[in-house]
């Protein structure tokens, strides 16, 4: 048993970090990563991070592409009655409030899937197209209860297809190749 709670096989007695060589070191190294990233902390977190960063691009573009007036300007009724290096501060700091207000959305919605995803798929010790289901609809119907049942039966709806959709495109490579050309 590993530290991160992955049974990798029987292993040889472990030696003191001191008495290892500089490659075996690097192994061990390596070994308690892979170990870790295969656990279920290990994903979640790797999922939260991923998913801040795709989060923060995808809020600065979309940012950048906004035609209406940015977060903070009641004053004036259009931004170009604005000096330019104004119009410019105020638009820089909108930029980086609607980044980091997606970056935060992206990483907590990759965050929970995958951990609730990666709990589903420990609890039932199957890989298959059930536990991304399952977790799709787990995620959408648990950031959309505030909202009411409705909402959450929507979410639960919503996320569950699209996490169908993607999952059965990902696994689409997994079928047999055709016979010959002409099947395809």
């Amino acid at each position: 048993m590993s530290l991160w709670g992955v049974y990798t096989g029987p292993q040889p007695p472990k030696k003191p970090l001191q008495e290892m060589t500089q490659e075996e070191q690097a192994e061990e190294g390596a070994r308690q990563m892979i170990g870790f990233m295969n656990s279920c902390p290990g994903k979640t977190v790797m999922a939260g991070v991923s998913g801040f960063a795709l989060g923060g691009f995808f809020g600065l573009f979309m940012a950048s592409m906004a035609y209406d007036t940015p977060i903070g300007t009641d004053a004036v009724k259009h931004i170009s009655e604005l000096p330019f290096k104004q119009q410019m501060k105020l638009q820089f700091t909108d930029m980086a409030k609607r980044s980091y207000s997606s970056a935060k959305n992206f990483g907590y919605i990759g965050m929970v899937y995958s951990g609730v995803e990666c709990t589903i798929e420990s609890l039932r010790a199957k890989h298959d197209i059930y536990n991304g289901v399952s977790a799709g609809c787990i995620t959408g119907a648990g950031l959309a209860i505030r909202a009411g049942p409705q909402a959450a039966l929507v979410g639960c709806a919503g996320f569950a297809a699209f996490s169908l959709a993607i999952d059965m495109y990902l696994n689409s490579d997994a079928a047999p190749p055709p016979k010959n050309d002409y099947d395809i």
